[in-house]
């Protein structure tokens, strides 16, 4: 089953060029999906990321990401 990730292009706090590669290595699976979630309050002050439907904010880009590793759903053997 594939990784469902939403990040914002509006979002004052992460950058595309950066953000999408990273989420890419920490799931290449993942089907990444880039625009407006109407969370404008909390996304113009913190980053964020949607992953397989919990919402994970941290101050930095790297943080998020840190974060929303343990929700990324690991391939079936």
């Amino acid at each position: 089953m594939a990784n469902d990730i939403r990040i914002c292009d509006k979002c004052n706090h992460i950058r595309l060029k950066t953000m999408v590669p990273k989420l890419q290595k920490m799931a290449p699976d993942a089907e990444i999906q880039v625009g407006c979630k109407s969370y404008c309050g909390p996304c113009g002050k913190r980053a964020f990321v949607y992953i397989n439907g919990r919402y994970v904010s941290a101050p930095t880009e790297d943080e998020v990401i840190e974060k929303a590793a343990p929700f990324v759903k690991k391939p079936k053997e």
